[in-house]
């Protein structure tokens, strides 16, 4: 959420971010303002009222006491007409402001100076690149490796539940966890706190870092109960400290967690979803940060260099995206997407989002911290990346590292979780 004193002062430049985003109808912007005005107006008036309620009080009292009756009465009257007016303004208020508060929920975060101007995801701008990507020629892509294998099985999972919710099998089970087990130990040794987070979460902290009302139609959601499956650990680990007020000595603060996330992912279709490119549950592992604004944007590089040495060590090449506004997203200021090269399909896929959301998930959450200096609490700046998502990874591996006897090779750094140099071919 973005500060309304912003939308008072520089109405234009948030119009502009609706518009470069393509988040919206601009023109919410002067109907949150028109009720801000009359939110303002009205309680001007309250206020006034329950100051001449309070003067009348004492003058009915004083005139009773000095027999005036008449002019008591008089003023008693009039106390009842205030109250009438009173109950009125804040019945209008008690609905003002539900109803702004719900269309500032609909104003996305401003993208940040440095985010280059496009209009589809032709204008990002590659911004990095590692590693030198294998030709396509004589590769297969994962999904025939993984059905040789049989470490992966995508038709039972359809049987069992549905599309985008494979079976790991044998050796695809076990790279699964050792993966998990990679990112989780890489994690940590970089300083971040791991947490093993609520799967559930409740509408307030879907709104707490933007998923709601932006995102509602991606998530799953159990009705009976009021929560929703999350689309990533994100969403619960950054609300671990909603509505707190932190010390300044305790920031940064730095946190990991591995869930299983959860993607509707309605409209997707062709060869986007095929094998492991796009599914509703997969595995990832998730790094957030809680710092002062005044370090955030050093966290970002940081952030994105734990994500980076993640596919270094996996010998992986990948390049870095600086996100353009129009495929920025409602709720990042600024964002790097960072894909990892799939030889088997002769293209690049994202395996990580590399985000700074400023205060904008904090003011939602009301998460602030309390400056050294005793001044008024402020509030803490959010980030996050995928440290990382594992289906991509996996594609990438065992199409990067596939040998023509059928097996395939394991990264050096990832032997020792694996307990293996080679999958085996069946």
């Amino acid at each position: 959420m973005i500060d309304i004193r912003l939308l008072r002062h520089e109405p234009e430049r948030v119009r502009e971010a609706i518009i470069l985003k393509q988040a919206g109808d601009p023109q919410l912007v002067d109907r949150i303002l028109a009720l801000d005005e009359e939110r303002r107006r009205l309680q001007t008036e309250a206020d006034r009222i329950r100051a001449e309620l309070n003067t009348l009080s004492r003058q009915i009292g004083q005139l009773f006491q000095q027999g005036q009756h008449q002019q008591a009465e008089e003023f008693r009257t009039r106390t009842v007409q205030l109250k009438e007016r009173l109950k009125a303004l804040e019945a209008r208020l008690e609905e003002i402001e539900p109803e702004q508060e719900s269309l500032l929920l609909q104003i996305p975060n401003l993208p940040h100076p440095t985010v280059p101007i496009g209009h589809s995801p032709a204008d990002n701008r590659v911004v990095y690149q590692w590693g030198e990507p294998r030709t396509p020629e004589g590769l297969q892509p994962h999904w025939e490796i993984a059905e040789s294998l049989g470490i992966i099985d995508f038709a039972r999972g359809a049987k069992v539940t549905g599309s985008g919710f494979p079976f790991y099998v044998g050796w695809g089970a076990r790279l699964q966890r050792a993966l998990i087990a990679f990112f989780l130990d890489e994690a940590n040794q970089r300083g971040y706190v791991e947490m093993e987070p609520p799967l559930l979460v409740n509408a307030q902290s879907a709104r707490g870092t933007g998923q709601l009302p932006d995102k509602e139609d991606l998530m799953y959601v159990v009705e009976r109960d009021e929560l929703f499956l999350i689309p990533t650990a994100e969403v619960p680990v950054t609300n671990y400290y909603r509505d707190e007020l932190l010390d300044e000595e305790d920031l940064p603060i730095r946190l990991c967690a591995y869930s299983p996330c959860f993607r509707r992912e309605a409209g997707s279709y062709g060869r986007e979803v095929r094998g492991l490119n796009r599914l509703h549950q997969f595995d990832k592992v998730e790094l957030v940060k809680i710092v002062h604004p005044e370090t955030s944007y050093e966290e970002l590089e940081g952030l994105r260099q734990d994500a980076e040495r993640l596919l270094q060590l996996l010998g992986l090449p990948y390049r870095v995206l600086l996100m353009c506004t129009a495929d920025l997203g409602f709720t990042p200021a600024k964002k790097y997407d960072l894909e990892v090269w799939s030889p088997g399909q002769g293209r690049w896929l994202e395996v990580s989002s590399v985000s700074n959301f400023e205060d904008f998930q904090a003011r939602r959450m009301n998460l602030r911290f309390r400056p050294r200096d005793g001044s008024r609490p402020r509030f803490v700046h959010t980030l996050n990346g995928s440290g990382l998502a594992l289906p991509r990874v996996v594609a990438a591996l065992l199409e990067h590292y596939q040998h023509p006897d059928g097996r395939v090779r394991v990264p050096e750094a990832l032997i020792p979780y694996l307990g293996a140099a080679w999958i085996p071919a069946s």
